[in-house]
């Protein structure tokens, strides 16, 4: 079991821990607060490669009888990589919260404390509690009550990953002072494609594929379910609505901001020839 657990326990912390080390030697502006972000956008990214490839091969695998059809991914890479990787991560995210506020001077931060902790807590309070349901919900539900059934759904929540390579990449733009770019525009269009897709429309879409394999309407699906699995899936969703009005409200703000500029870059353009004049 701890030789399993090793895998992700030594792969994402060494990654975290060598990316500290190359970006300052690339990057020589940039502050501890600013490598620690990226350390861990980077990490973040390659755990949802792995994540996304590992669903796409269960989902495929699993198609044929979605509850009985088995794959041993689906109980294995929770296992290796996803506990240890949601444990690393609560740990990466205090780190960027640590330095973020140390870089602006605040007296408190000039050193770990419980005090620092706390209020890492309750402001990622979301985050901290949607990695810590996943460690408690996802991993006994995963390994003790499926009854070996239901591959296909645990491939499905994989998928759910794709979306975080492209919020990456944005902060990591934001970071190289690129938010004005085409692939900043772009890519915030692919964050919102694959966030409403495998974060928001897939719930709807496990839903059909359950209600078709016992031959049901989509509506009478979560009548047949257990509560606890509705419970589940409602907590898992929920947050994820909440994140994606956030990035809906800030594609708005930032599509805002780049009409202005359109707007009164001609009217700066004539003024400035008016006073050559």
């Amino acid at each position: 079991m701890w030789q399993v657990l090793a895998c992700g326990a030594v792969l994402f912390p060494g990654l975290f821990f060598a990316f500290r080390r190359i970006l300052p030697a690339v990057f020589k502006q940039w502050s501890d607060a600013d490598v620690v972000l990226v350390s861990e956008r980077l990490v973040s990214s390659i755990h949802a490669i792995m994540a996304t490839a590992a669903g796409v091969v269960v989902v495929s695998s699993c198609r044929g009888n979605v509850i009985n059809d088995r794959h041993w991914l689906a109980t294995y890479f929770v296992i290796w990589y996803g506990v240890p990787y949601m444990t690393y991560d609560i740990y990466a995210m205090y780190l960027s919260h640590f330095y973020r506020f140390r870089v602006k001077g605040h007296e408190e931060y000039k050193q770990h404390s419980l005090k620092t902790v706390n209020s890492f807590v309750r402001r990622e309070f979301l985050l901290v509690l949607h990695h810590i349901a996943l460690l408690t919900i996802l991993l006994p539900v995963t390994l003790f009550f499926r009854k070996d059934q239901g591959d296909f759904f645990i491939g499905c929540l994989f998928l759910t990953e794709l979306s975080t390579p492209f919020v990456s990449l944005g902060k990591i733009l934001i970071q190289l002072s690129l938010q004005d770019s085409w692939l900043h525009k772009v890519n915030g269009g692919m964050v919102l494609l694959t966030f409403f897709m495998c974060r928001i429309a897939l719930f709807p879409y496990m839903y059909w594929v359950y209600g078709r394999h016992y031959g049901i309407p989509l509506y009478s699906v979560p009548f047949h379910l257990p509560l606890s699995a509705n419970l589940g899936n409602s907590c898992i969703l929920a947050p994820q609505v909440y994140w994606f009005v956030l990035l809906c409200r800030k594609g708005y703000r930032l599509y805002q901001r780049s009409r202005c500029r359109s707007d009164t870059s001609p009217t700066s353009a004539v003024t400035d020839n008016a006073k050559a004049e």
